[in-house]
């Protein structure tokens, strides 16, 4: 492992991403979101998943140079991240819902054509910050059966959730829909090593350890029927309504060729005051009968302390810092 201050790990990744065509803000708004993964200990969704990203922008899968586009039409945000990076149209979408939340006391931001949707939790925790509560969902291609199938049609599709708290850090609650997310096994396969049984199953629809023959097999979903439906719903809250592509038709966020895997995102937005004016105090009241129980904690709070005891350098493995240091040096790019 190397240990690489904030700074520099922040300027690394920008000098990569620029160095295949990203734009200067887009590539900011890139790393930052993969930063702070990292910092929160969610590894899987962190700088460990830039080198994908970059083979992509060299091949031409991820369009390097998109700047998504925004259209308003009453309570309905349309963001069109034109088969970019899908960080840069998400704070597209989230700058843009601030003020119409607040004045219309609620609003929907759908982001097509879109690439991997990072850490759910990171734009709902954005709104919460601003006083707004917000609903998040993405689907990805496709990495789990329908129940009662065997061939994996929707994405592992994340959900989150973020409501603010008075003089307290937000609430966050984010989940993959599959047991785990599907990074930690693309993290074992690199490493080698077996995945604990119960994540996945081989392609003939058995238990299995080996990383290799769960990503060509299929994720289990969380809480198995229940979550295969909640799946299902995703896929029609963002590519549904954004005339994405449904997992099955998307290409691999792991794999530099192919066409653009133009998935979708779907928030929604809130401004609790606009519906109750003393939601705040009243929100507490819950919160305070659950911490009153002893071994509870409110979702995301065991990120916050993970972030706070990260604020100045991450450990990163040599090969990803020597990977991401090649790719920064455009006169001598990786073979």
């Amino acid at each position: 492992m190397t240990r690489l201050s904030i700074d520099r790990a922040h300027a690394l990744a920008i000098a990569a991403l620029t160095a295949v065509g990203v734009p200067d803000w887009e590539a900011e708004v890139t790393t930052r979101a993969l930063v702070m993964a990292d910092r929160d200990g969610l590894a899987s969704h962190g700088l460990s998943r830039l080198p994908f990203y970059l083979d992509q922008a060299r091949s031409g899968k991820i369009v390097a140079g998109a700047r998504a586009s925004v259209a308003i039409e009453g309570s309905v945000i349309r963001v069109d991240a034109r088969h970019g990076l899908a960080f840069p149209a998400i704070i597209r979408g989230v700058e843009s819902a601030i003020p119409l939340a607040r004045e219309l006391g609620m609003v929907a931001v759908a982001i097509g054509r879109s690439h991997h949707f990072g850490v759910a939790g990171y734009p709902v925790e954005r709104l919460a910050r601003e006083g707004l509560m917000a609903m998040a969902f993405s689907n990805a291609p496709s990495a789990m059966a329908p129940w009662g199938g065997n061939r994996p049609l929707y994405g592992t599709n994340p959900i989150a959730f973020a409501a603010p708290r008075a003089n307290a850090e937000p609430l966050v609650i984010d989940l993959s829909l599959s047991k785990v997310a599907r990074g930690k096994v693309m993290l074992a396969r690199k490493a080698g090593e077996p995945i604990p049984e119960g994540w996945a199953l081989d392609p003939q629809g058995r238990p299995t350890t080996d990383a290799d023959a769960a990503i060509a097999g299929s994720m289990v979903p969380a809480g198995d029927a229940k979550g295969a439906s909640l799946a299902l719903m995703v896929e029609l809250l963002t590519a549904g309504l954004t005339g994405s592509h449904f997992g099955f038709q998307a290409g691999s966020f792991f794999e530099a060729e192919g066409d653009p895997p133009s998935v979708a995102h779907l928030l929604l937005v809130f401004d609790p005051q606009r519906f109750a004016a003393g939601y705040l105090a009243h929100a507490e009241a819950l919160f305070s009968e659950m911490l009153a129980q002893p071994g509870v904690r409110l979702p995301g709070a065991r990120r916050f302390a993970t972030r706070a005891a990260a604020s100045e350098a991450l450990e990163l493995p040599d090969g990803l810092v020597e990977e991401l240091t090649a790719y920064a040096q455009p006169e001598a790019p990786p073979s």
